[in-house]
């Protein structure tokens, strides 16, 4: 299992993923789930994966292999996200026609999906949930984020914290709480988490960084969120 979020507000989008895979107790692997396109001063495409770690490789290189293309569309070509979007959900299909029935014969499913995100200059920033059927939806302001893979542990927190309005730096720090909730609850889900910043029309990744174990920031986030519910559940009255 694996967790990845992303937050598209005003200031723009926070990316965060964990770098867990797990095959079984005894073949527990580090994998980075977050893919970067960039292009200083005309585009910043970023692309979170959870499921199938094959199928979710293969549609990566086959994006990679394609930007050197002078024929087939790829993601340095596209003129909008939209269009970065279709391009993924095309990949997806074709990647589920050659794989697809062969997993299905030995007993799995095409199971996987992706966050795709960033901006192409002359547009805002755009965010986008891409599906394993290759479809996909786009975040709007009353739903400005995006989960996939172990999600329900880390979603009350995104929900209560953030709006399209709230600062960047803010919802990377909700994002990060979030993984923290979630290890708390799954340990198929954990370190290291890889974390991307985009700011609004800068054009280029604004930050990007890795958090290991036992890292000082993310450690202490975690304890103080810990002790912060049991201050506040403390404090609420008890049924009378």
């Amino acid at each position: 299992m694996t967790y990845c979020c992303a937050l598209n507000v005003d200031e723009g989008i926070v990316f965060a993923s964990d770098t867990r895979t797990n095959a079984g107790p005894d073949h527990i692997a580090v994998v980075p789930k977050m893919s970067v396109w960039e292009r200083p001063g005309d585009r910043v495409i970023v692309m979170l994966v959870s499921g199938n770690l094959a199928a979710t490789q293969k549609i990566v290189n086959l994006l990679d292999e394609r930007l050197a293309s002078t024929e087939a569309p790829s993601l340095w070509t596209v003129n909008s996200m939209f269009n970065a979007a279709l391009l993924v959900g095309d990949t997806v299909r074709e990647v589920w026609r050659s794989d697809g029935e062969a997993l299905r014969q030995f007993g799995y499913e095409f199971a996987l999906s992706l966050i795709l995100g960033g901006q192409i200059a002359g547009e805002p920033p755009r965010l986008f949930n891409v599906y394993a059927a290759g479809n996909f939806v786009e975040t709007t302001r009353e739903t400005p984020y995006f989960q996939i893979g172990e999600v329900k542990y880390g979603k009350p927190i995104i929900d209560r914290v953030v709006s399209s309005d709230t600062p960047l730096g803010k919802a990377a720090k909700c994002a990060l709480v979030s993984f923290a909730s979630t290890m708390r609850s799954n340990v198929t889900v954990g370190m290291p988490i890889d974390l991307l910043i985009y700011r609004r029309d800068s054009l280029r990744v604004d930050l990007r960084r890795r958090y290991e174990e036992q890292d000082a920031y993310f450690s202490g986030l975690s304890a103080g969120f810990g002790e912060g519910i049991i201050r506040v559940f403390d404090a609420l009255p008890d049924p009378a």
